[in-house]
């Protein structure tokens, strides 16, 4: 009888999948904060090894994640460049999520927030052109819990994320709510993205989305694309200068 190999010997079976994504994360912080810059050469392998205290294994595997994510071009004989941003997968959670971690200038949202408003304007239209009664129903639903929760800061976010993901849910439109929810839900991880402290923040919300819905109520997609529009770009400039809280450095 052949004897059976003691699984208890064994490595880990994800051990260098998770080595790799150690490497991966942190060579794409070095790329998109312009440490490591577009058109550079990323060093050899032997020297990445070392650095980052794993094989050479890990090393090419990691890089084809890169490229897989459109960090880098790799090139036999002349090795790993970082490309240019126009070709990196911003909408790789990986990516994104170090673009907006180290958004010190707050550029990235900025960004952020005209792709966002310009897909969830385009996707309120589209509601206000089909909506059913049943569907006209679940927003006026959406906009009350928001009026109920005007005093609970965090209850009054977590409903307006309702009315938004209503929004685009209702719109048919598959690839730009996927687009939009994953600027959108990952944005609100980012402190800075947040925020409510800015004069009559509440009923300002309040009064906006109320605007959107009475156009889709009246089936006037123009106005519920202007008006969606300018609620996000709106409210993230109300948030983006508002000042500091009170136990905030600085």
């Amino acid at each position: 009888m052949t004897a059976q190999p003691d699984a208890f010997s064994l490595p880990p079976r994800r051990r260098a999948e998770r080595l790799s994504v150690a490497v991966v994360t942190e060579l794409v912080e070095l790329i998109v904060t312009g440490q490591l810059a577009e058109g550079q050469l990323l060093p050899p392998e032997g020297p990445l090894s070392e650095h980052f205290g794993v094989s050479r294994t890990v090393i090419r595997e990691s890089a084809k994640r890169l490229e897989e994510k459109g960090l880098v071009i790799i090139a036999q004989g002349r090795g790993t460049q970082v490309a240019r941003s126009g070709l990196w997968n911003m909408l790789d959670p990986v990516v994104l999520s170090a673009l907006i971690d180290n958004d010190e200038s707050l550029g990235v949202l900025d960004e952020l927030t005209v792709v966002r408003g310009h897909l969830e304007s385009a996707m309120a239209g589209a509601v206000a052109t089909h909506r059913t009664a049943e569907e006209l129903v679940r927003l006026e639903h959406a906009l009350d819990v928001m009026r109920e929760m005007q005093h609970e800061s965090d209850s009054f976010r977590q409903a307006d994320v309702v009315f938004h993901l209503t929004v685009m849910e209702l719109s048919g439109n598959r690839l730009a709510e996927n687009i939009a929810k994953r600027l959108y839900l990952r944005a609100l991880e980012s402190n800075r993205f947040q925020g409510l402290r800015y004069k009559d923040a509440f009923r300002s919300t309040i009064d906006e989305h109320a605007v959107v819905l009475d156009a889709i109520r009246r089936q006037d997609a123009a106005v519920a694309e202007q008006a969606m529009r300018e609620h996000i770009i709106g409210s993230w400039r109300q948030r983006r200068f508002e000042p500091p809280p009170a136990d905030s450095p600085g």
